[in-house]
């Protein structure tokens, strides 16, 4: 395992500072989350740093409490520590991730670990990397996503929608779907509809179809100033899904823009900044 100092510094990474508030946020399903929670509680009341608890998937509790905090923990797996970035990133609160899952894609440490390594961290040992998040704007409502939006039919059949980018016609979909991902929604559902992975400093965004029947079936990767605006037909219904957590209906006729978020999802880290590539095999070497 390898722990830069405070004073180490990398092109395109953050350093982090002293810490002397950290939430904890856990999975409400996983009682193993609830006890690794409560010992971490007790380990940073010894090291004299105040601490919260919240579930996870109380996203509006705990945004009120997330501010002031120099750094989230988040107990469970990737969905939990999709949880944590749209919680934590309007505050633009670091989140170390505490994997209890099976994939564990985004999060740093298993339990065992993240007790071993906390005091190095609360010192200030390691780095921060930040990730790229999605902007969805729907009738004036604006929702945040880490990993992707995707708008996707609310049964067993095709939808038609009309895809816009920066307000030029690129196709009439007849598909499934279509997902607008990340570099870190690269390796999630965009990966199983046939994407490309990126790395995860990249800004660009995917589109890619799901299931495409008529029109343009390929993947786009599009620069980081991209704004698509995805419209259903007058016939169809649908679900505007973020992060695959939060699910909003879509009548007939409206309209989704998407595009990066001001926002970014910041990540502590101790693996090397090249941890990326040695990571990907391991995590999708059972994909053969």
């Amino acid at each position: 395992m390898w722990i830069c100092s405070l004073g180490s510094y990398y092109h395109g990474y953050v350093r982090i500072r002293l810490m002397k508030q950290v939430g904890i946020l856990y999975h409400p399903r996983l009682e193993k989350a609830r006890e690794v929670a409560n010992k971490l509680e007790k380990l940073l009341a010894a090291q004299g740093v105040s601490s919260w608890q919240c579930s996870a998937w109380e996203e509006d509790e705990a945004k009120h409490q997330v501010a002031g905090s120099d750094l989230v923990l988040s107990i469970g797996g990737n969905g939990t520590i999709l949880h944590a970035a749209r919680i934590s990133a309007p505050a633009n609160v670091p989140i170390l991730g505490i994997n209890l899952g099976r994939l564990g894609f985004i999060t740093e440490l298993n339990a065992d670990e993240a007790l071993s390594n906390l005091p190095h961290l609360l010192e200030g040992a390691g780095w921060i990397e930040e990730r790229a998040m999605l902007e969805a704007r729907l009738e004036g409502k604006i929702f945040h996503a880490l990993n992707d939006a995707v708008v996707r039919s609310t049964g067993v059949h095709l939808i038609n929608i009309k895809a816009e980018i920066d307000g030029e016609m690129l196709a009439n979909y007849r598909a499934d779907g279509v997902i607008i991902a990340t570099a870190t929604g690269s390796t999630g559902y965009s990966l199983a509809a046939g994407g490309p992975i990126l790395h995860p400093q990249s800004k660009e965004l995917i589109l890619q179809p799901i299931s495409c029947h008529l029109g343009l079936s390929y993947t786009l990767v599009l620069p980081p100033q991209s704004i698509v605006d995805l419209k259903l037909d007058s016939r169809d219904k649908a679900i505007l899904s973020l992060d695959g957590q939060i699910d909003i209906s879509l009548s007939s006729q409206q309209s989704v823009r998407l595009k990066l978020s001001p926002y970014v999802a910041r990540f502590l880290k101790i693996h090397q900044p090249k941890y990326f590539y040695s990571s990907l095999w391991q995590k999708l070497k059972g994909r053969e």
